[in-house]
């Protein structure tokens, strides 16, 4: 089964944010981080089990080479994803993230 990629507004935020941060440290990073992230989100379509659940429905899929972690969830034929955190966050920090953004979901 072929499933949709679906991203919550903010999780564009939370991108922009890994790239500025990346690509100030060292030029072209930044375009390492976001071509790895793409990269990773697309791969979790072919099979979103294979990722582990970490808070109620939210999966995670952890990115190569960056300290950053994907989360989403699915419903039916669609991953939505709700946010991409550093993985040195508190992981309390990020659940509450992860609740606020499912209920503020249209």
């Amino acid at each position: 089964m072929k499933y949709e990629l679906r991203f919550l507004p903010e999780v564009e935020e939370d991108v922009i944010a890994g790239y500025l941060w990346y690509e100030g440290k060292s030029s072209g990073l930044g375009e390492d981080f976001l071509r790895i992230f793409y990269a990773c989100a697309n791969e979790i379509t072919r099979n979103p089990l294979l990722y582990p659940k970490k808070h109620k429905e939210f999966r995670r899929r952890l990115l190569r080479r960056f300290p950053y972690a994907i989360y989403y969830m699915i419903e039916d034929n669609k991953i939505i994803v709700f946010g991409l955190f550093h993985c040195a966050r508190d992981p309390q920090a990020i659940n509450l993230k992860l609740q606020d953004r499912e209920s503020e979901r249209p």
